[in-house]
């Protein structure tokens, strides 16, 4: 373990500020909890080898971890990602998620509200290390008419800028889906267009796909194959559902009708997504994955981001398939896409 010195400070400040979304105008309070946040997190963490070496590490944390490094390897070697120290050291938060983001849209619109800094340029939510404190804020603009929805991530990149530690909070009991989040990660550290979310999200959600299967493939794991393939058809089923619930509601704001017929007409549309989930369910013979998702409180902010994942991901594992699985190679032709390309690609 390691304190953070003062002359690294004004880098986590930099990093912090464009990480979490602190715009000219915030609080010093959401400043403070910024930086003091990654700070605790980076202070926390110890060389994985040393906790293996811990007596007192549980054996299922272990087991994990002796299953990242092979991970980690992996990710450098075949899948040509940031050769580095990120995912070499591990941090127990004694937490669930690593960061809570805050999401808010007007109340007849689903488009979300952005907050905008350097280096990253604008993203459409604010983290938050405290659950508490994103509570606070969330409440803060339910009060000022927003919908508003609070998000435990489990992870966050800092875009090369620090060498990311694994979490606690990244330790799923799928070794499928804990390969994905490292390997969407270090992508987001090999390439990252400023003002570009989707674009950002789905190219990393490209190589993640691409690279749990190629993983998968060389374990010769057929089952766990089958299983990911069916459990990331179910994602995109998913994500349909809920899109085609926001293209709805998007009808109905753009259209002439009063406040209070929208109203109306947005609680129908969000009963409808609730009957038409338990549809898309007999087709996965019950699976349950998504229920306590669809018991929260929806509103137009939940729907807001949807797509930003898995929109343009087949366009990147096309892309990749004509590099004929060179992940090098499709890594500088993403690169060099032009601000043109980029927009032409991507409507935001």
């Amino acid at each position: 373990m390691y304190n953070i010195n003062m002359m690294s400070s004004v880098k986590y400040v930099v990093v912090l500020l464009s990480m979490l979304g602190l715009s000219g105008c915030s609080t010093m309070g959401y400043y403070w909890q910024a930086m003091n946040g990654h700070a605790d997190l980076l202070n926390r963490q110890q060389p994985i080898e040393e906790v293996l070496a811990d007596k007192s590490t549980r054996p299922e944390v272990k087991q994990k971890l002796e299953q990242v490094k092979v991970i980690r390897q992996f990710a450098s070697d075949e899948l040509a990602l940031p050769d580095n120290d990120s995912y070499t050291q591990y941090v127990d938060l004694e937490r669930p998620f690593a960061i809570w983001n805050v999401i808010a849209t007007p109340k007849y619109s689903i488009k979300a509200k952005q907050w905008c800094f350097l280096f990253v340029g604008c993203i459409n939510y604010r983290g938050y290390y405290d659950k508490q404190e994103a509570e606070t804020y969330a409440e803060s603009l339910r009060q000022q008419g927003y919908d508003v929805m609070v998000s435990g991530a489990r992870a966050y990149s800092t875009l090369g800028w620090f060498d990311d530690p694994l979490l606690n909070t990244m330790l799923y009991k799928d070794d499928a889906r804990l390969a994905g989040i490292i390997f969407h990660e270090l992508s987001h550290q090999q390439v990252y267009k400023k003002d570009y979310s989707a674009f950002n999200e789905a190219f990393a959600m490209a190589v993640e796909v691409e690279g749990v299967l190629k993983w998968l493939a060389l374990k010769d794991d057929q089952a766990a194959i089958k299983k990911y393939n069916q459990d990331f058809t179910q994602q995109i089923q998913f994500n349909q559902l809920l899109r085609n619930t926001r293209d709805k509601l998007k009808v109905v704001y753009q259209g002439k009708k009063t406040d209070e017929e929208k109203a109306i007409a947005k609680n129908k549309i969000l009963i409808a997504l609730q009957y038409d989930y338990k549809i898309l369910k007999q087709k996965w013979n019950g699976d349950d994955g998504y229920d306590k998702w669809m018991a929260q409180d929806l509103n137009n902010a939940h729907l807001a981001l949807v797509g930003t994942y898995y929109d343009y991901v087949p366009y990147f594992r096309s892309l990749l398939r004509e590099q004929e699985g060179n992940f090098a190679n499709f890594y500088r032709m993403v690169e060099a896409m032009s601000d043109d390309e980029l927009k032409s690609l991507i409507s935001e």
